[in-house]
């Protein structure tokens, strides 16, 4: 198996696990803001147990440290605008917004990853905004707030995976998992205070509410099971594809969460099948990406040079 194919393989795995997180999302009782900081707090209290994670921080120059502490601060602020997007509408519609990602990476990794710009990329991501249209307008007036918070979530993914594959040669991915996650806790303790006039829509912000025995339960299940495990496996599958084709397969999320969500939480009761076609053409995206050629690899040009020989065993 070639190094690619074991990153799309990885990347498949890590799409799966997250089919799960807008449906934990939802079954959490926190708000958003508390949710993701306990998520981001439990990922970087454990991974600050692995001495693999300290060797590398203490190896890492300083402006690099900085750099992925940036980055982290992005991820903190999607995950806490992919929960209220949830809390606002439901699990389907907060999954389904992050396909415009593709449409938002496939014009800002040109420019962050030091990619060449592809128009082939640019039109299928292009090719989701009519599915995405289908999906504002099956869905219920009062949950539109929810796509418009999630098509900001949509935006940040796109800035912060194609930051990620501009640096993800750099440091060992475990490693950058505790110091982004880190970083976004960090961020959003700072941050706490001021939300609620910046973003009335978040609801409660505060951190000191503890979770129920309950939500602690499941909140671990999404820390480590849906946030620990596929974000570094991610990371180590970005060394051979671009942010575009990761972003392209994390598409299929949708499929796995309205699919739980039906299962789980009945949601089927509360959206038309305008909703569901929208979410078909995006699906199709997808799937036609692959059959139009080997997907193109962004990032540094000595990064390209040394990817086919190097595997990854993280």
């Amino acid at each position: 198996m070639t190094p690619t194919n074991k990153a799309f393989l990885q990347i498949h795995f890590c799409v799966l696990l997250w089919g799960f997180t807008a449906i934990l999302g939802k079954v959490i009782t926190l708000a958003a803001l508390p949710l993701v900081w306990w998520r981001m707090l439990m990922v970087t209290a454990a991974l600050a147990l692995v001495p693999r994670v300290w060797r590398g921080l203490r190896a890492m120059p300083a402006r690099l440290l900085w750099a992925y502490a940036g980055i982290g601060v992005l991820v903190a602020l999607h995950w806490l605008t992919f929960y209220a997007a949830i809390k606002l509408s439901n699990a389907s519609i907060g999954a389904t917004c992050i396909a415009l990602a593709t449409v938002f990476t496939a014009l800002v990794e040109p420019w962050l990853a030091r990619s060449r710009f592809s128009r082939r990329d640019f039109m299928l991501g292009v090719a989701v905004l009519p599915g995405v249209a289908l999906v504002v307008g099956g869905v219920p007036d009062g949950m539109r707030i929810g796509i418009v918070v999630g098509a900001v979530s949509a935006l940040l993914v796109a800035l912060f995976g194609s930051l990620n594959k501009r640096l993800v040669e750099h440091a060992d991915p475990l490693t950058v998992t505790a110091l982004e996650l880190g970083a976004g806790t960090v961020a959003l303790t700072l941050l706490a205070p001021v939300l609620p006039y910046v973003l009335p829509v978040l609801g409660d912000t505060n951190l000191l509410t503890l979770p129920s025995a309950r939500d602690i339960g499941w909140l671990l299940v999404l820390a480590l099971g849906c946030t620990l495990l596929p974000f570094a496996l991610s990371l180590a599958a970005l060394r051979h594809m671009s942010a575009f084709s990761a972003q392209l397969a994390v598409n299929l999320e949708p499929v796995y969460a309205i699919a739980l969500a039906i299962l789980l939480l009945g949601e089927q009761h509360e959206l038309s099948l305008q909703f569901y076609l929208g979410v078909a053409i995006i699906l199709i995206a997808v799937f036609i990406y692959p059959l139009l050629g080997k997907p193109r690899r962004g990032g540094h040009p000595e990064m390209l040079a040394t990817a086919e020989s190097k595997i990854v065993v993280d």
